[in-house]
C-alpha cells in the first residue's frame, strides 16, 4: 500500500526544493523529482498536474511554515524594535534551512515564465511588508522608531535588505552562515529606524 497522498505530495515538494538548491530551477524535471523521491514519474503527475503546480505548492509550503515562525513577532506586545530584530533573526534562520527558496525566488521561471508563480510570491511579499509596516508603526507610536518614517516605505527597505542578503548567500553557493548576518543587518537597520 502506498503512502498517504498528503505525505507523498510533501515528499515531492521537498525533493523539488532540494533539486532547485543543487542545480537551479530550470534543470528540475519531474523525472528528477521522481528519482529523488524514489517513485515513478507518473506518480508525480497523480499528485501535481504540472511542474509549476509543484513549485506553487513549494511556495505555499515555505510561506505557511515561515509565517508560523514569524507570526509571534507580529502579534506579541513586546517592544517593537526587539520584535523586529528577533523577526529578522528567525527569518534568516528559517531561510538558511531552505536553500531552494532563493533559487526559486530569483529564477527566470518565477520572474518571466510563470505569471502564476509570480503572483503567488507578490502576494506573500505584500503580506510580509504589510505586517512589517504595522510593526514599524507600533514602534513609532511607542517612541522607539523615528516618527518621520513612512512605515510602508521602511518595510519595503527592510524586505529589500533581506532579499539582497539572501541573493548574495545564494550566489556565493551558501558559502557563509546566513544567521550570522542577522546582527550586522540589524545594526544597520536599527541605526536608520531608531528614534
Amino acid at each position: 500500500m502506498g503512502k498517504p497522498a498528503e505525505q507523498r505530495r510533501q515528499e515531492i515538494v521537498e525533493a523539488a526544493l532540494e533539486l532547485a538548491a543543487e542545480q537551479g530551477v530550470k534543470r528540475v524535471t519531474t523525472q528528477a523529482i521522481a528519482d529523488r523521491v524514489g517513485i515513478a514519474q507518473p506518480t508525480v503527475f497523480r499528485h501535481f498536474r504540472t511542474r509549476d503546480a509543484i513549485f506553487a505548492a513549494a511556495i505555499k509550503y515555505l510561506v505557511t511554515n515561515m509565517f508560523k515562525v514569524l507570526e509571534v513577532f507580529f502579534i506579541s506586545k513586546g517592544p517593537a524594535d526587539e520584535r523586529l530584530q528577533e523577526l529578522i533573526t528567525k527569518q534568516l534562520g528559517f531561510i538558511s534551512q531552505q536553500k531552494g527558496l532563493p533559487r526559486l525566488l530569483f529564477s527566470d521561471r518565477l520572474h518571466l515564465e510563470s505569471p502564476v508563480l509570480k503572483a503567488a510570491v507578490q502576494k506573500v511579499m505584500t503580506r510580509y511588508m504589510g505586517q512589517v509596516a504595522t510593526l514599524i508603526k507600533e514602534g513609532q507610536d511607542t517612541g522607539c522608531f523615528r516618527s518621520d518614517l513612512n512605515p510602508d516605505e521602511a518595510s519595503r527597505y527592510v524586505a529589500a535588505l533581506i532579499q539582497g542578503l539572501i541573493m548574495r548567500w545564494s550566489i556565493f553557493d551558501y558559502g557563509f552562515t546566513l544567521e550570522k548576518e542577522a546582527e550586522p543587518l540589524w545594526k544597520f537597520l536599527h541605526a536608520s529606524l531608531r528614534a
